[in-house]
């Protein structure tokens, strides 16, 4: 077996180089990635917050509908549902880019994953610190912003790290609808010239080094918020 990696310096046809279209693809991975992302923690934040909320049986109920929807059916077909058959039931969305279809499909997927992330922090939380929040006057809303959801992040943020990473790899799904991103990258190069090997070694190695910089963000991240002393305990909820 004999090694070519100069495949990557030879011109696909179209005037660039198969170095050239891979970094290209490799943009648009990152953009479904990290647009995927920040919709599944929006809206991953705002479900699981409405599934711990006193009181509100029936916003729990759609919330935990929410979740169990999107987190039961798989990631591909929903990709395909978004992509071919929410267009043509609500025609306004067959002027959606299908980068943004796509988009939608990963991010409300990984948001139902990250919505059971937040409510298992929120309930985590020693109770006292909902209750200190209410004898200081705090409304509901200003508990959650000023003192739950705060502490909720920080618990969060080990399980969060591993649902970014995957998410991440979770892109590689948009090549089923001819989004130009590594994966489909990988499979039309190696059609193309044969080199397999030394394309999917190549594309491997830029999805680690992504996971990479995503896990060593989030342990920044997770050393800067860090609250001293406190230690969250699985059989009280924390002390």
């Amino acid at each position: 077996m004999t090694w070519d990696w100069q495949v990557f310096l030879t011109d696909d046809g179209s005037g660039r180089t198969y170095l050239e279209w891979m970094m290209d693809a490799w943009r648009w991975t990152l953009a479904v990635a990290g647009s995927s992302w920040l919709v599944a923690m929006v809206v991953g934040a705002v479900v699981g917050t409405l599934r711990t909320l006193p009181a509100r049986p029936v916003v729990s109920a759609l919330a935990n509908a929410w979740v169990e929807l999107f987190r039961n059916i798989p990631l591909l077909v929903q990709i395909f549902l978004w992509y071919f058959v929410v267009p043509k039931i609500f025609p306004p969305f067959q002027q959606v880019p299908g980068f943004v279809l796509v988009v939608f499909g990963l991010g409300f997927f990984t948001s139902a994953r990250i919505a059971e992330q937040f409510r298992a922090g929120i309930q985590a939380l020693p109770k006292g610190q909902r209750y200190a929040a209410m004898a200081m006057g705090f409304t509901t809303a200003q508990s959650y912003r000023y003192v739950i959801l705060p502490m909720a992040f920080r618990i969060i943020l080990p399980p969060l790290t591993s649902e970014s990473m995957n998410l991440l790899k979770n892109s590689s799904v948009a090549f089923a609808v001819s989004i130009a991103e590594l994966t489909m990258f990988a499979m039309q190069v190696q059609e193309e010239t044969s080199r397999g090997i030394e394309v999917y070694l190549a594309v491997t190695g830029l999805y680690a080094l992504s996971a990479f910089v995503v896990n060593r963000v989030f342990a920044v991240i997770e050393r800067k918020m860090r609250v001293p002393g406190f230690i969250v305990s699985a059989g009280t909820g924390g002390h």
